[in-house]
């Protein structure tokens, strides 16, 4: 059995959850990789990342190359003398990274792969009303996501998830998944399983503006999953046009409503406490809503504040 050190390599709160998982089983984690800092918000504040936030309080060494091609810092990350990376949600390694460790460098992808390789793989099995989804661990290689699969574990979608509830449960069973791989790897009892490819894999998208719109002639079920899959963030919108205004709204929740009627598609019906918009098979009821300027609030939150007329809609 050989006693592994590792290299850890994420940027955002999900690989956080992991890199906690490996520290308390107590295994030796000897260096961390993350992303540079970047200013962020309308201050342009230098933001550390999430897994620095970490390092920083748990005292582990840190590196933030600009460039992972850098002769500099390859030397510097030979010199921690890994013989083991694991990478979650971090970027793309070159091979000199990749290779260097003697028992290799393994990534956590959050999807059931082959399915969904990319950069947003818990929003878009939501988006695409999947009722399943998982992770999947697998030795990186020179492609996206494409690598000799090890493990994998799967978890149901329910009817209602947002991505950012779904995203804690994979943030646990990716933890466990990592933990099994390490104690595999440890014992040399891995073995692996490599990705087919066929013309049926989905892909996830980098999510951006034009695929986060919702489209109010989609049915009741897909702008349901559109919304949910992106919240909350970076959340689903639309405009909402009334009496020559017009306003870019985000909406993070709603409820499906199916039933016949003759409204024109996107019509906005309000009452005192509730904001229907009018799609083809049923409407779709906002419950939770953001206008430009002001904070998210309840539907009937907002409706104190702003009347909409009958000709008010959503495009």
């Amino acid at each position: 059995m050989e006693k592994l050190r590792i290299v850890f390599m994420g940027t955002p709160e999900f690989a956080v959850g992991i890199l906690d998982t490996i520290i308390k089983s107590n295994y030796d984690v000897v260096g961390i990789i993350t992303a540079v800092d970047k200013p962020a918000g309308r201050g342009q504040k230098i933001k550390y990342s999430a897994v620095k936030e970490y390092a920083l309080e748990h005292n582990l060494n840190l590196l933030q190359p600009a460039n992972l091609k850098d002769e500099t810092f390859l030397a510097e990350l030979k010199s921690l003398n890994a013989n083991l990376q694991v990478v979650v949600a971090f970027r793309m390694l070159p091979e000199a990274v990749w290779k260097m460790p003697k028992l290799g460098t393994f990534n956590l992808h959050a999807s059931l792969l082959p399915n969904y390789r990319g950069a947003a793989p818990i929003n878009w099995a939501i988006i695409n009303g999947e009722t399943k989804t998982g992770v999947t661990t697998f030795f990186i290689d020179e492609k996206i996501d494409t690598g000799a699969m090890i493990l994998n574990k799967e978890i149901e979608i329910t009817a209602r998830e947002s991505a950012g509830e779904l995203h804690d449960k994979l943030m646990i069973i990716g933890s466990e998944a990592v933990v099994a791989t390490l104690g595999l790897i440890e014992k040399g009892n891995v073995t692996t399983t490599i990705q087919r490819d066929t013309s049926k894999i989905k892909t996830a998208y980098k999510l951006n503006r034009e695929n986060c719109k919702i489209d109010w002639t989609s049915s009741a079920a897909e702008i349901h999953n559109l919304i949910r899959g992106v919240s909350p963030h970076p959340a689903a919108w639309c405009f909402f046009k009334d009496n020559n205004e017009e306003w870019s709204v985000k909406i993070y929740e709603v409820e499906v409503i199916l039933e016949k009627h003759s409204d024109i598609i996107g019509t906005i019906i309000t009452t005192k406490k509730e904001i229907r918009v009018a799609v083809k098979d049923g409407f779709i009821q906002i419950l939770n809503i953001q206008f430009p300027g002001k904070k998210r609030m309840r539907a009937n939150e907002l409706l104190n504040g702003i009347a909409f007329s009958d000709k008010a809609q959503a495009e």
